[in-house]
């Protein structure tokens, strides 16, 4: 009995961590798409695959240091602090994107795959870039 009472210990870490997390992602999506000058809800809803990959992409680019920031984060204010900082990532690489590609915007709406899976990969692989440096 001792064991499970030890291993449970983290629990309350656990839910904390977790809660805020989940906090984090629900702000991350709610900021991002107020950003976007798209409803990519709206689109995913009538079957749009580009919009279904950028958001995808940026969805797990952002996790991706949302988990770090937690794993390496010394409590929760840092974790919330690094989550801050990953989300503010996430955006400026919409807008480097977006200054890259000026009619990004008008492929996605328009359905037009490549530019969706380019705007999805370029956030996840800043995000896995973003994971990495946080190893304070």
């Amino acid at each position: 009995m001792d064991f499970l009472a030890f291993s449970l210990s983290g629990f309350d870490d656990f839910l904390l961590y977790f809660g805020l997390s989940i906090v984090f992602v629900a702000a991350f999506l709610a900021i991002y798409t107020l950003v976007t000058p798209y409803s990519e809800i709206q689109l995913i809803r009538e079957g749009n695959a580009a919009a279904a990959a950028s958001i995808s992409g940026t969805l797990i680019g952002y996790v991706l240091p949302l988990a770090s920031a937690v794993t390496h984060s010394i409590n929760p204010w840092d974790m919330m602090l690094w989550a801050a900082i990953a989300l503010v990532v996430q955006l400026l690489v919409f807008l480097a994107v977006r200054l890259f590609l000026p009619d990004l915007t008008r492929q996605i709406t328009d359905g037009k795959v490549a530019a969706g899976v380019f705007l999805g990969a370029v956030s996840l692989a800043a995000g896995i870039l973003n994971a990495a440096c946080m190893t304070y």
